[in-house]
């Protein structure tokens, strides 16, 4: 005889047919997304021992200008960009992690060379190459680390990339403030000595980085689609991936090459033996922020994030056109790395979020080369206005353009559905 239940008493479960799937801690990360958030913080170790030490070393010791500093950058971004959305673009046909280890192969091949240079084009030369190899694994890379994680956690795993790059980003000047003041090496041999962590990038990412599966035959279909009845960047790029992309653009031509803001620090009095230190605390709270942001991004929605750093950003550029002091360096690079912290890794998942998965390579080409070919005039801009109206106007110049564009995200760009 069956025991009854009792009204608004819960009912036994039903035993269980399997085994109980088991869930997956969100503090858990996917190994490719560890992989490459290693390979990235070595080679940015190799990237930031040179890189904060490069306004130095083109206007004092080669004896170049603010404008050819600006030139330098800025012809390097575009190089860049140019590859980004080639890259982008054939990563969609082929497999990623050929054109990914290819990309950081260059590079770690071509930034020690900076050893050698003699004059500030043999500097312009160099630079080129090294983005040359950044041009060819961006977009790749980008949408490999798109490829490996769900939806939900795309955020923070674009969040916890950026933390190990910028990560690198801080122990690369501290390696390089290490090798100058303890060790005596000479400017030169420190450039030189970048050349081993970008070795061990490489190694990394041979070794552990995974090439997600791709159902082939869709992907081949969608290609083929793409040559004979798309339009040219397709209609599945939907007009909210444009509107974005335009609002990018606006904000990146504010936002000149971080080379004017070291040369501000020197100018406000931050000694040039502490301007590795400066940088590396700068990347350190970088690394500290973007997580987090990236997470909270997964919470409440990539827009909010993204004006919230644009923002601060355009703030920071205010005050930097008013600082006097040396402390208000050291306290502005702190602002400036959570604006970065906040939208680095977010734009990127945003543009996952924007397009389809067999699209990924050419979106995340189409935004990196908006954003690097938008770095050539602003930086050219940025130095010019500086060198004949001062630093207060350019910084101000940057600061309009970036609160105009925190506005236009706001205003034109609907929040997406995640794919």
């Amino acid at each position: 005889m069956s025991a009854r239940v009792p009204s608004g008493a819960a009912l036994p479960e039903p035993p269980s047919t399997g085994p109980t799937p088991p869930v997956v801690p969100r503090a858990s990360l996917e190994p490719n997304v560890k992989a490459l958030g290693a390979v990235s913080l070595l080679a940015d170790v190799s990237s930031e021992m040179i890189y904060p030490l490069l306004p130095l070393f083109v206007t004092t010791v080669l004896g170049g200008s603010a404008t050819m500093l600006g030139a330098i950058e800025g012809l390097a971004e575009t190089t860049a960009s140019l590859l980004k959305l080639a890259s982008g673009w054939w990563s969609d046909r082929v497999r990623r992690k050929p054109l990914v280890l290819f990309g950081y192969g260059v590079s770690s091949l071509a930034r020690p060379l900076m050893g050698f240079a003699a004059a500030p084009w043999h500097v312009l030369v160099v630079r080129m190459s090294d983005r040359v190899g950044k041009g060819l694994r961006s977009s790749p890379r980008d949408a490999l680390l798109a490829a490996s994680v769900s939806p939900d956690s795309r955020g923070r795993a674009f969040g916890f990339h950026r933390a190990a790059d910028n990560l690198g980003a801080f122990v690369g000047p501290m390696v390089a403030w290490f090798l100058l003041q303890g060790a005596g090496m000479p400017l030169r041999s420190v450039f030189l000595w970048a050349a081993v962590p970008g070795v061990l990038s490489l190694m990394v990412l041979a070794w552990f980085v995974r090439e997600p599966v791709r159902a082939a035959e869709p992907v081949r279909r969608a290609s083929m689609q793409a040559k004979t009845s798309d339009a040219p960047n397709g209609p599945s790029l939907s007009p909210a991936f444009w509107r974005y992309l335009a609002v990018l653009g606006v904000f990146t031509l504010g936002c000149s090459s971080d080379a004017f803001l070291l040369m501000r620090a020197g100018q406000l009095g931050v000694a040039t033996a502490l301007i590795p230190v400066l940088w590396a605390m700068h990347n350190l709270l970088k690394s500290a922020a973007s997580t987090p942001a990236g997470s909270l991004s997964d919470r409440i929605g990539r827009k909010p994030v993204i004006v919230a750093g644009w923002l601060v950003y355009a703030a920071v550029y205010l005050l930097f056109a008013q600082a006097t002091q040396a402390w208000h360096a050291w306290a502005l690079f702190g602002a400036y790395a959570l604006y970065l912290g906040l939208v680095e890794g977010v734009e990127k998942a945003l543009v996952a979020d924007l397009v389809p998965a067999e699209r990924r390579g050419r979106a995340f080409g189409l935004f990196n080369f908006t954003v690097g070919i938008a770095a050539l005039p602003a930086s050219v801009v940025f130095g010019v206005v500086w060198e004949r109206w001062g630093a207060q106007v350019a910084f101000g110049m940057g600061a309009a353009l970036a609160g105009a564009a925190a506005v236009a995200l706001m205003l034109l760009v609907p929040a997406p559905k995640r794919n």
